[in-house]
């Protein structure tokens, strides 16, 4: 059995409510094992025997559109590449000490097309910048994700039709701490 975590779009947020236990029976439900989830934002921790991970991800949206009532994107993650992204934020945050930057990764299913790089390439600002490594996005800010120009709509718009999910970095770091005790759970 491999494992995964299955980051999970809009769920808890615009209305779209389902509780930890409901979600993590709908994977119990697709013969998933070791099911747990983390935070209650849509990140589900889950083993399952294919490696084939297009495969699960479009059997857990076709799952959860039938049972939901909506399309959620689902972008899977094996342990080592939360690993890899949470040393890359790191790498980039250079220190430990408290800084006013924010970290965010956009989770993608594929890597950015050129296309993409260039849309978010062309709103970089003095307060936010993006990186590009392989299926994940990294958008540094200088404040809070709140206090950009870009959050919300303007975001949206640059990355519309490519199916994606952010997480901000504390958030990995925990979910890879979580993972290395076998302790991810809501």
């Amino acid at each position: 059995m491999q494992p995964y975590v299955a980051f999970l779009r809009g769920i808890n947020v615009g209305g779209h409510r389902v509780t930890m236990d409901q979600l993590r029976g709908l994977f119990e439900d697709m013969g998933f094992s070791n099911v747990s989830t983390f935070i209650a934002s849509g990140n589900v921790v889950f083993s399952a025997s294919s490696e084939d991970v297009g495969s699960l991800a479009a059997r857990i949206e076709q799952c959860l559109a039938d049972q939901l009532g909506y399309d959620v994107a689902t972008l899977i993650r094996s342990p080592a590449e939360l690993e890899a992204i949470a040393a890359f934020g790191a790498a980039d945050a250079g220190t430990d000490e408290p800084s006013t930057t924010s970290l965010y990764v956009v989770l993608l299913q594929t890597p950015a097309s050129d296309d993409l790089r260039s849309r978010l390439s062309g709103l970089r600002s003095e307060m936010d910048e993006f990186r590009f490594s392989g299926r994940e996005i990294y958008w540094l800010l200088q404040g809070k994700i709140s206090e950009s120009r870009l959050f919300g709509r303007v975001f949206e718009k640059a990355i519309r039709g490519v199916p994606n999910t952010t997480r901000n970095i504390t958030t990995i770091r925990r979910l890879v701490a979580k993972l290395g005790t076998g302790q991810a759970r809501a």
